[in-house]
């Protein structure tokens, strides 16, 4: 029964797949906490940036 439980891979593509989820997911929160705040500037920059334009423009 034990070797029968061993031998079943069933679920190892699943768990394989969950891995590298997680994995994915861990990269991304340390990314967006290291990189976090320059996006936002950039973001904000850009967002001003074609706030001004379109003004200018519609005059």
């Amino acid at each position: 029964m034990f070797n029968d439980f061993l031998k079943n891979e069933d679920a190892q593509g699943m768990t394989e797949y969950i891995l590298i989820i997680a994995l994915i997911a861990v990269v991304c929160v340390a990314a967006i906490k290291m990189f976090g705040r320059e996006i936002q500037e950039l973001i904000e920059k850009s967002t001003d940036k074609i706030k001004r334009e379109t003004r200018d423009f519609s005059r």
